[in-house]
Order: structure tokens, then C-alpha cells, then sequence
């Protein structure tokens, strides 16, 4: 089984309100590590942020978050270490209430 060290996400989602983005989905027949999430407010307000695990890209419950309405001075960094195990087609799903936050994940992948 190789396994890929890699950036399995880069994203700067659109403002939103309540939807979330998708940041990353393990591919089929695949299973990954996130080893770490990194969120970034590049802008001049304070943003909120969701970050949530959907298992087997399910629709969203408050079961699915690891961080809810977690608030980012701006011009700061947010850095999480995490070491989550997720199986094939579990999707990491991000939001930014403002618009103004870069999230990226990085991990392995194991197929």
C-alpha cells in the first residue's frame, strides 16, 4: 500500500452565510491522513470559520464539526494539528463567513 505525502487542499472559499465548501474527498479506494489544517484571514476583519468531517460525504450534522464559528483576528493564522484518519469518500468541509480565510490541508494519502 504507498503511501503519497501531500497537500491535499487549498482552497479560499467564497463568503457564506451557512454552506459549506469542500476543502478535500478521499478519493475511492483510497484512505487518508490529514496530519494538519492550516487557516489563514488575509483580510481586515475578523472572519468566523466551520471546519467539519462528513463521513462519507454526508450531509451535515453538529456531530460532523471539529471547529464551529471559531473566530480569526485578521492578518492571523489558525494552525491545527490533527493526525484525523478519514476512508474513502469522506469529504473535510470548510466555511468562511466572510470570505477573507485560505484554508489548507495537508496529509497522506494511502491506496
Amino acid at each position: 500500500m504507498p503511501t503519497a505525502y501531500k497537500v491535499l487542499g487549498q482552497i479560499e472559499p467564497a463568503a457564506q452565510a451557512t454552506t459549506l465548501s469542500t476543502l478535500y474527498t478521499v478519493p475511492s479506494s483510497t484512505s487518508a491522513v490529514v496530519s494538519s489544517i492550516i487557516a489563514c484571514n488575509n483580510g481586515t476583519a475578523i472572519d468566523s470559520i466551520d471546519i467539519a468531517v462528513r463521513v462519507a460525504g454526508a450531509s451535515i450534522e453538529d456531530k460532523h464539526y471539529l471547529y464551529r464559528d471559531l473566530t480569526i483576528p485578521p492578518r492571523s493564522t489558525v494552525s491545527t494539528v490533527l493526525g484525523i484518519t478519514l476512508a474513502a469518500t469522506d469529504v473535510l468541509s470548510i466555511r468562511s463567513t466572510i470570505g477573507t480565510t485560505s484554508f489548507n490541508a495537508f496529509g497522506s494519502e494511502i491506496s
